[in-house]
């Protein structure tokens, strides 16, 4: 589906932002890119997106190159950014104008989801407040069908009962024929939805892994007391305890804690990528 090769990238000379980055991601996953802010996750996206122009390498989506932009890949991708514009139109008029540049686009699905989340329909966009207008935006990503669909930071400004109904709505997109990335910094807002995780850290891939493979590597857990460091990989303390991080060598099954996780790869990447490889 999306074929990442060597790619290299600077925006200013000498300071390179990618140097040979290699991904695969494939049809029928929802993947989690995850990173702290400035760790090259939203410029990944607009490579993939056809956005930004790589130095040297591939990126390819459905076997287009990205950077050409050809009708037939733009008609399968459909990126919501962090930051973006809507026009002083309203949400019918929205839809008259832009969704003819998509063929699958479902208007059914389209109102289905403005239901779901809740948005006024009588209002115009720019009347609207920031998280309103993302749910729009949201749902229309999601009413275009595109068998690439990526989503930058689409958390930030929603309050927590739409955090809930954006999982929800997400969950059901799913199918065997698209690709989901999701890019956040904000981990928990992941949890229990994607099934694929994508860790860039200093602007490389340092962690990629599949959920199901992660639960089978390493035990999360919580305990009152840390008796037997050596076995714990990584631990966060709070006043409900410990949560611990240790290699699963019982084939017991636990509940992936997403933001351990990303900051145990963060502080022990060599230790939890020996432990996978």
């Amino acid at each position: 589906m999306i074929s990442i090769q060597n790619l290299s990238f600077s925006y200013r000379k000498n300071k390179p932002l990618f140097e040979h980055l290699n991904l695969q991601l494939e049809a029928g996953h929802i993947y989690g890119l995850l990173g702290k802010n400035g760790a090259g996750k939203s410029s990944l996206l607009k490579h993939i997106a056809g956005l930004l122009f790589p130095n040297a390498g591939h990126c390819k989506v459905l076997g287009f190159e990205s950077r050409y932009r050809q009708p037939a890949f733009l008609q399968n991708i459909f990126m919501v950014p962090e930051e973006f514009y809507l026009p002083q139109v309203s949400i019918k008029s929205y839809v008259s104008t832009y969704a003819p540049f998509y063929p699958l686009f479902d208007k059914k699905a389209f109102y289905n989801y403005l239901e779901e989340f809740q948005i006024p329909m009588d209002q115009k966009l720019t009347e609207m407040s920031y998280g309103q207008k993302k749910k729009v935006l949201i749902s229309f990503a999601l009413a275009s069908n595109t068998k690439a669909l990526i989503l930058d930071e689409p958390t930030n400004g929603l309050d927590i009962p739409s955090k809930s109904q954006f999982r929800k709505v997400i969950a059901a997109a799913v199918s065997d024929e698209k690709c989901i990335i999701i890019s956040t910094h904000q981990v928990r807002d992941l949890d229990n939805l994607i099934d694929s995780i994508v860790i860039i850290d200093n602007h490389k891939i340092i962690f990629r892994q599949d959920v199901e493979t992660v639960t089978d590597r390493l035990l999360f857990s919580t305990v009152t007391n840390i008796a037997d460091t050596n076995k714990v990989l990584f631990s966060d303390s709070s006043i409900r305890g410990h949560a611990v991080i240790m290699q699963n060598e019982g084939a017991q099954h636990s509940k992936i804690d997403m933001e351990l996780l990303f900051n145990a790869v963060l502080d022990k990447p060599e230790r939890i990528t020996q432990i996978f490889n």
